[in-house]
């Protein structure tokens, strides 16, 4: 798998991730729906939880799936 581009942190200076953006929370989960990490994705340690927060809050609202096959 493919190291995706950091985060450019002057691109959007609010750390807020919004659960029901699907299509940015799918950048962040691999093809077995698993939360990638900090070191593939290149991304700051807090947001990184945020999105962590938000992946998990949208597979609680059934925006994202638990298990992908």
């Amino acid at each position: 798998m493919k190291k995706i581009e950091p985060k450019n942190e002057t691109e959007n200076p609010s750390d807020y991730v919004d659960y029901k953006d699907v299509p940015t929370l799918k950048k962040h989960i691999n093809p077995h729906a698993r939360i990638m990490s900090r070191k593939r994705t290149g991304t700051s340690a807090r947001y990184q939880r945020s999105i962590a927060l938000a992946i998990k809050r949208a597979r609680y609202m059934g925006l994202l799936p638990y298990i992908s096959r």
